[in-house]
């Protein structure tokens, strides 16, 4: 009986109701609020419901599922062959011990004696001199599971294990860039760049969006972040959550949750942010601008624009090769005209998994202790200002083309301008509907497209400098 009731009292405090902490109830909340916009409202909810619902699994306390301290064991292996094992943390080390590597071992040159597996082991582990030690960034945090290599006496090490849970796996789709490369791919397998190819100057639009980037990088620089978290919150002024997360788990990965919420958050509000400031920064008259028809745009001028950006753009910025690469190759798949299957693949059933295992995994990493702090909501302020900042840019870019000489004869209804930001097609979509309020004749969609795939290539350029300028600051 007493045994009974020990195990029942182990079973009742054992409970994740003992482990819920002011932190998880608080992220219940932000959890509902999400669903609310994604269901309720229905603002991008293909990614704000499995973010929320993500978040909410990371806010449980669970029994592996979810491990917020994933452990990576080191076995450093001396010349006197003793190993001295530890095991690192988010904190550090944890543990140590000290252990012969092997009762009758080999001299350091024979490993006859040994195994193949053992062999293998042992030759793999004296490769090279080096004392393992737990990394830190350049706040002081240990980072997750990484070490640095240092010493003064000849010792080796190697990684023998990496225990986590289910969730800790399905987010090194994210660490080793694939959600994101294959977002990419379907966003170019769904996207048409006719209208870009047939009005060039649509790049220049698209680029102008981009100041919303750069000036929101350098208010976050002001308010205290480092190069690295103000370029990836600045990067939210692109209206491009996959670069987003791209840039953050490269530059900012403590950061990841609250950049992705809010990048997304507000790609999901574009329909309710950019219409005052079109407005506010546009005349009637500008608004009832009618720009001429586009001129149709053959199969092998796309093909040949795919191939040539793919190769100037990734010389020119290698680091953004991953997206780049992907969001060329989903559209080469579209207009080769041969890969039907591969594109319905990649329109279809790829973007649909990816979308689902992305949202879930930003949603785990969103867990109270990191998520509710004051650098959040200054994330959030800042992705309001980046998105106004670069609607305005492109606005005001479209109106000073206009006082070209030789564009001004066919002038650009400044709106298509703010579709700059790359929140494909739903920025196009937005500059088309506010035109209509002004004149229901005016039919923008297809101009607006132009400058919104000028802003994919442009964010995805500016992730890649990023991260070639600023990786290790």
């Amino acid at each position: 009986m007493q045994e009974f009731i020990n195990s029942f009292a182990d079973f009742i405090t054992g409970m994740g109701l003992f482990a819920m902490t002011w932190q998880m109830y608080v992220m219940w909340g932000v959890v509902l609020v999400l669903l609310f916009f994604g269901v309720v409202k229905q603002f991008e909810p293909l990614l704000l419901v499995p973010i929320a619902f993500g978040a909410l699994i990371a806010n449980i306390p669970d029994n592996g599922m979810v491990i917020t301290q994933a452990q990576r064991e080191v076995v450093s292996i001396s010349d006197d062959h003793k190993v001295q094992t530890a095991v690192i943390n988010d904190v550090g080390f944890i543990s140590g011990t000290a252990a012969p590597y092997k009762d009758s071992s080999p001299s350091m040159q024979d490993t006859t004696a040994l195994s193949p597996e053992e062999r293998a082991k042992y030759e793999a582990a004296m490769a090279a001199p080096m004392q393992v030690e737990p990394l830190q960034d350049e706040h002081g945090r240990f980072v997750k599971g990484a070490v640095k290599v240092t010493g003064q006496t000849p010792q080796k090490f190697m990684i023998i294990g990496f225990n986590s849970g289910l969730f800790d796996f399905l987010g090194q789709g994210i660490k080793c860039e694939i959600f994101p490369a294959l977002i990419f791919m379907g966003v170019g397998a769904l996207t048409d760049f006719g209208p870009l190819l047939a009005s060039p100057k649509a790049l220049l639009l698209g680029a102008a969006a981009q100041g919303g980037v750069a000036f929101t990088f350098l208010a976050a620089m002001a308010l205290g972040f480092s190069k690295g978290e103000a370029s990836a919150i600045g990067i939210i002024g692109g209206a491009d959550g996959p670069t987003s997360i791209f840039l953050a788990s490269k530059l900012a990965p403590h950061l990841l949750g609250a950049i992705a919420v809010a990048a997304y958050t507000y790609m999901a509000l574009v329909p309710l942010i950019q219409p005052p400031f079109m407005k506010l920064f546009t005349t009637e008259k500008q608004r009832r601008i009618k720009m001429q028809s586009l001129r149709q745009v053959s199969r092998g001028e796309k093909l040949f624009f795919c191939f040539v950006v793919t190769i100037l753009t990734i010389l020119i910025c290698p680091d953004a090769a991953p997206l780049l690469g992907m969001l060329m190759l989903g559209n080469f798949l579209r207009e080769c005209k041969v890969t039907e299957r591969l594109v319905s693949c990649a329109q279809n059933e790829l973007m649909n998994i990816t979308t689902i295992l992305l949202g879930v995994s930003v949603g785990l990493t969103m867990q109270g202790g990191r998520f509710l702090q004051v650098e959040t909501l200054l994330i959030i302020g800042l992705g309001v200002v980046a998105f106004a900042v670069a609607t305005v840019c492109g606005l005001l870019c479209a109106q000073l083309m206009n006082l070209v000489p030789g564009w001004s004869k066919h002038p650009v209804n400044p709106l298509i301008g703010s579709a700059g930001v790359s929140a494909v097609p739903m920025a196009a979509r937005v500059s088309h509907n506010v035109g209509q309020q002004a004149d229901r004749t005016n039919f923008l969609l297809m101009h607006a497209m132009g400058p919104n795939v000028a802003g994919v290539i442009g964010t995805a350029v500016i992730a890649g400098y990023y991260i070639t300028t600023l990786s290790g600051h």
